[in-house]
């Protein structure tokens, strides 16, 4: 199986390209390099190419998607510096990437006939109540920029196409780039006390274990929209940080130990240019009743992840 993957060069499209690897799949990424390099089978170095393609650029998306020809696509390139995007002078270039591209790609999609996996966010609804999306709830209602911009990406996939995965994750981790864990261990070794907000609940979504799932989905015909992140319950950011240092001293890491993390709510913490979701729960319980493994707990996930980044 041929398949392209937008953004290879981030932190889930680097595991994707390894996951593919893995299984013996022609991977093919788009990104910042000439060719990826990543393991395969815990030894032998593989590498793959990436192509150039320039989401703003529609004919171009669709001109390289045809030479290609993949047998699928799996998108997980995006905009997602979201506070930027509220900057007037960015959002021509968040709605081109994140709507404009994706639809491009869904329209080379149902050219060649080939499946697409869409990854979206729980920004698409308004992060209100307490209760867990649905993976198929259509009460869409996004609270920024980014998230209206990933909200058309998916309308466009979802109208163009019946051969689709739109999977919607929160609160991304990862090996190979930024992410919330890198920050709080590098703010932990500058700063004895840390606020961070308790009234966000969601769960965490750690990318190597989300890249066997969404491989895992393009092998099947099981389409449709789905919820994906770890699991082992819904927590705060609090939680998390509280949990990340807590291992990183059971690790050994002793500068975390007197580190004091203080719970704040959204408002005390101070505004942000985009509004954040009170309420990412996401319901994943789809992915079972369609005979997907669900991902290991969070907890789990972020052990691993410490250990694989050897801080």
């Amino acid at each position: 199986m041929k398949v392209l993957v937008t953004g290879a060069s981030g932190q889930l499209g680097h595991d994707v390209m390894n996951e593919l690897a893995k299984r013996g799949y022609d991977g093919i990424g788009t990104g910042s390099k000439e060719t990826y390099s990543g393991i395969s089978d815990g030894s032998a170095v593989v590498t793959m190419p990436y192509v150039q393609m320039d989401l703003t650029d529609a004919e171009s998306v669709k001109e390289t998607i045809r030479k290609i020809s993949p047998d699928a696509v799996i998108h997980c390139a995006a905009w997602t510096a979201v506070d930027l995007a509220e900057d007037e002078d960015q959002q021509e270039a968040v709605y081109a990437v994140n709507a404009d591209g994706t639809r491009a790609i869904a329209e080379a999609c149902k050219e060649l006939g080939c499946k697409m996996l869409y990854t979206s966010t729980d920004y698409v609804f308004s992060g209100q109540g307490t209760d867990p999306w649905q993976a198929d709830c259509r009460e869409f209602s996004p609270l920024n920029v980014y998230g209206k911009s990933k909200l058309l990406g998916e309308l466009a996939v979802s109208e163009l196409l019946e051969r689709y995965f739109i999977v919607r994750i929160a609160w991304v981790f990862g090996t190979n780039g930024k992410n919330f864990v890198r920050t709080m261990l590098n703010v932990g070794k500058k700063h004895k006390q840390i606020k961070v907000v308790q009234d966000q609940i969601g769960t965490p979504t750690y990318t190597q274990d989300l890249s066997v799932l969404l491989v895992d989905m393009i092998e099947t015909d099981k389409y449709g929209c789905y919820h994906a992140t770890n699991e082992g319950g819904y927590i705060s950011w609090y939680d998390f940080t509280k949990e990340i240092f807590r291992q990183a001293v059971n690790m050994g890491h002793t500068q975390y130990q007197d580190v004091e993390v203080l719970p704040v709510t959204t408002a005390e913490y101070g505004a942000s240019k985009a509004a954040r979701p009170f309420n990412s729960r996401l319901d994943k319980s789809k992915l079972a009743e369609n005979g997907f493994h669900p991902l290991p707990a969070w907890q789990n996930a972020l052990e691993r992840y410490l250990q694989e980044i050897e801080i």
